[in-house]
């Protein structure tokens, strides 16, 4: 409480003390009244009220908003603009408003014109599933002349179909759209007692990885994606919008990073109007791949969201999942279908009860007993004495207004009464009457029906947008461009970026890692930086990529000063950024004499020239490296000699000693992989290439690459065997026939089309890649008989022609479905029985701070990763 006084009689209260009062109020308010919406309409107050202030306006005809909002200023304390802005969304989410006029663009940002110039009117179903005077519960409006709805009784979870955002005091929300017919469906899903899931969907379309969406409570994430296609090898089109974004603040990200050189982008055109187009021009030189990936690293094209669903339930803030929220709203609205079944049942039977009346009233000639009456409390008992013979079947007594209605009653119907059609209207009452009471028997199949007569009502172009996908995690340094020159001061030791005097390596991006190497045998890696010591006569710089086991670094070094010469193949794939590590000994005065590193893992041959002693006959040897082993860093490696070395030369450029690579394709997230994710493709090497043809007979060659997307829908994605025949059965939509066609691909990189016919109803019926396959043909009924079944040998029975042929005719006959039967491909070896050598094998790394004996020869070391 405040701290009083009292000065002279009266009594002074502190404003110190009023502070808390005062906050406390401010936030209750803020909370209930403004920013968070209640979980039974899924409104927030300034949104009940333009809902109320439309229907109270609605006459069928479109209003203008202005009027709207005049009228919706009688029942919300605060300035016309909020208003505004509040039917604006409203309206833009094209759910309860039918909107005419400019209302803006929730693809460009473009905001709607002025009130006075837009006009709006009640939707279909929001007549149908808002409102009901005689369910709403009313209280009065802030100043006291008008009433308002406490909650509108809304028989739909509209809350998670609009969503919701807003900011209180010390909470806030985040409730995401869901899908309309997907709401529908796990409703009914949880009246008849099933388990359900629902995840978001957004008008503006895009991708959206769900995995972590926590059912939308707080703690949740979500990914939401830009979809980025390519239009040719030089332009990429995002056609939809991750969520909460607009083409502007999506251009001006991915302009900021090409300012920073982040991505490689020639120029940005905004083709955008009632569909998005944003259309990415590449230079000829840049992967389409790569950008796609840039583009989700480094801009707006990919966001996260957290999901936060507080709610007000009974005068207080709670927060839920998606799910508790549903199941109270679809709770709620079998209450409500309850309550207006109860009112329609009573206001039938009153129907029936007054017609009875009214047909005894007639039918035995009761208001002539009225004639001679002189009072009106004469009439009315007189009515009541005539009416008691025949009362005995009526649902309840006969009240005072009963009687009085029947005096109001005009000679012109007395006269015009007709019994037949009073018996038909009493029994369809009684029908009527009957069917209310199965429902309210029935209330939850009667609920379920209700929601699946709103889906077939109004769900017919409420298809789900966002395309629901698991994305791949994305390594920014695999896929930034390179943005800066980097250089090399071997003598004193310095590597950067700002040493322009010195020696040039190589372009790289600044969030690269580097790997440097010196004489004295030590590893370290560190960040891209302006100037970096690393210490002196260094013999190597490159890019490191953690998890690299395809570079393979071959060495001889000396091991002490006077010591034995040893020699050494190893990758290098985690390490702790900053540390040294001793690779040749950690001995003092040890020495590397040749060095080299090697991307694809190259084993050369060179030459060891050894110094004069008496004791040797020869004083030249010859070193294989493709004869050594791949080990762990830390191993000793093999001896070459004890003996004095007086220089080494390169004989031979060596070839890849790795086995090819054994690459999958995981269709969650429609990326390859060599972690044994999906389905096995094959072992990859050198110019082998992937085959894939999509739904439109769209054949293309690609590399094997892991950076490449796939992400259209694809009938064939395996290795390419450039040998083996493709046959293609399809439907030529123009002559009504099924073809057959053989061919070889191209090895070109070009788009290679396996479909001829361009008829709109043509289609793929089948894709072969494999010999020895076999074709049934199950043919329709054809004016009452069956034709028996007929099996094509594909490889007889049509020979290899080129891409372009149409192919024969496959039969003449009406065909109702084609059976193929394929050979079964040979086994392909498990993850588990990859080769050492492969890029799948990892060390791990004992000596983590760079210090520490040398393990024995031969044994493999390990390595922490960072």
């Amino acid at each position: 409480m405040a701290e009083e006084e009292n000065t002279g009689g009266e009594q002074l209260k502190k404003v110190s003390g009023l502070y808390k009062d005062w906050f406390l109020d401010y936030a209750s308010y803020v909370i209930l009244d403004r920013a968070i919406p209640s979980v039974y309409d899924g409104f927030k107050p300034v949104q009940r009220r333009i809902m109320h202030s439309m229907r109270e306006l609605e006459d069928g005809r479109y209003n203008k908003v202005a009027n709207i909002v005049g009228n919706t200023m009688k029942y919300h304390p605060h300035g016309d603009s909020s208003i505004t802005d509040a039917m604006v969304q409203m309206g833009q989410k094209e759910l309860l408003i039918d909107t005419q006029g400019n209302w803006g663009n929730i693809y460009t940002g473009d905001s709607a014109a002025a009130s006075r110039y837009i006009e709006a009117r009640l939707t279909p179903f929001a007549m149908e599933v808002v409102f009901n005077p005689k369910t709403t519960k009313w209280v009065r409006s802030y100043d006291g002349r008008n009433n308002e709805p406490i909650d509108l009784p809304v028989k739909f979870p509209l809350l998670l179909a609009q969503g919701a955002e807003g900011i209180g005091v010390g909470l806030s929300t985040k409730i995401l759209p869901h899908n309309f017919n997907e709401l529908i469906d796990a409703t009914v899903n949880y009246l008849k007692g099933k388990k359900f899931q629902i995840f978001p969907d957004f008008l503006t379309g895009g991708l959206l990885d769900v995995s972590e969406y926590n059912d939308g409570e707080r703690g949740g994430k979500l990914r939401a994606r830009a979809k980025i296609t390519q239009l040719d090898k030089n332009t990429l089109v995002i056609s939809e919008l991750p969520y909460s974004k607009n083409t502007g603040e999506l251009i001006d990200s991915i302009v900021k990073a090409t300012e920073r050189g982040k991505i490689k982008i020639k120029k940005i055109e905004d083709n955008t109007s009632d569909k998005v187009e944003i259309l990415i021009h590449l230079y000829s030189d840049t992967s389409p791949d790569k950008t796609i990936d840039a583009l989700y690293a480094f801009t707006d094209c990919q966001v996260s969201i957290s999901p936060n669903a507080c709610v007000i339930i009974d005068d207080k803030p709670a927060f839920l999942s998606v799910s508790e929220i549903l199941k109270i709203n679809a709770d709620n609205t079998v209450a409500l279908l309850k309550r207006e079944l109860e009112i329609e049942l009573h206001e039938l039977q009153e129907s029936w009860h007054f017609a009875s009346l009214e047909r005894i009233f007639i039918e035995n000639r009761i208001y002539r007993d009225i004639e001679e009456v002189t009072t009106w409390e004469e009439v009315l008992s007189t009515i009541e004495e005539g009416l008691k013979p025949h009362i005995s079947h009526l649902l309840r007594e006969v009240t005072q207004d009963d009687i009085v209605r029947l005096t109001e009653i005009r000679i012109k119907r007395i006269s015009r009464f007709d019994l037949d059609k009073f018996k038909e209207n009493i029994l369809s009452l009684e029908g009527k009457i009957e069917q209310v009471k199965y429902h309210l028997e029935n209330l939850i199949q009667f609920a379920i029906d209700y929601f699946q007569n709103i889906k077939k009502k109004y769900g017919k172009d409420k298809e789900r947008r966002t395309e629901l996908r698991i994305f791949d995690t994305i390594d920014a340094s695999k896929v930034a461009v390179a943005n800066v020159r980097f250089y090399v001061n071997r003598q004193e030791g310095f590597v950067g970026t700002s040493l322009r005097r010195d020696e040039f390596l190589f372009e790289c991006s600044d969030i690269d890692d580097i790997i440097t190497f010196r004489k004295d045998g030590t590893m370290k890696v560190v960040k891209v930086e302006q100037k970096t010591f690393i210490g002196k006569d260094i013999l190597h710089v490159g890019i490191w990529k953690k998890g690299d086991a395809r570079t393979v670094y071959n060495m001889i070094y000396r091991e002490g000063k006077d010591g034995p010469y040893y020699m050494k193949r190893f990758p290098v794939t985690a390490v702790t950024r900053n540390t040294e590590y001793a690779l040749a000994s950690d001995k003092k005065s040890s020495e590397v004499l040749y060095f080299s590193a090697n991307a694809n893992g190259e084993a050369e041959t060179v030459t060891v020239l050894l110094k004069n002693n008496s004791r040797i006959r020869k004083n030249k040897i010859e070193v294989d490296f493709s004869e050594l082993g791949i080990k762990g860093r830390n191993s000793r490696g093999n001896l070459v000699t004890k003996y004095a070395v007086k220089k080494i030369d390169l004989k031979e450029e060596g070839v890849s000693t790795l086995a090819p690579r054994k690459i999958w394709f995981d269709d969650a997230v429609r990326r390859l992989n060599v972690d044994a994710r999906g389905t096995f493709l094959g072992s990859f090497k050198g110019d082998d290439k992937i085959l894939t043809i999509n739904n439109k007979g769209e054949a293309k060659l690609v590399s094997f690459d892991l950076a490449n997307r796939f992400d259209d829908e694809y009938l064939v994605l395996e290795k390419w065997q450039p040998e083996q025949p493709i046959s293609v059965i399809y439907f030529d939509g123009e002559k009504q026939l099924y073809y057959i066609k053989r061919f070889l691909l191209d090895a070109t990189p070009n788009v290679q089309t396996v479909m001829p016919s361009e008829h709109p109803k043509s289609f793929i019926e089948q894709i072969i890649t494999r010999n020895a396959a076999t074709a049934e043909l199950v043919f329709a009924k054809e004016n009452g008989k069956q034709r028996d079944a007929e099996t094509v040998e594909i490889d007889s029975f049509i020979a290899v022609k080129g891409i372009k042929a149409i192919g024969n005719q496959l039969t003449k006959f009406k065909v109702k479905n084609i059976n193929v039967t394929i050979p079964e491909p040979e086994e392909h070896p498990g993850f588990d029985e990859v080769e050492q050598a492969e890029d799948h094998i990892s060390f791990i790394d004992h000596d983590e701070k760079g210090s520490g004996a040398m393990p024995e020869e031969g044994v493999i070391g390990n390595l922490f990763d960072e």
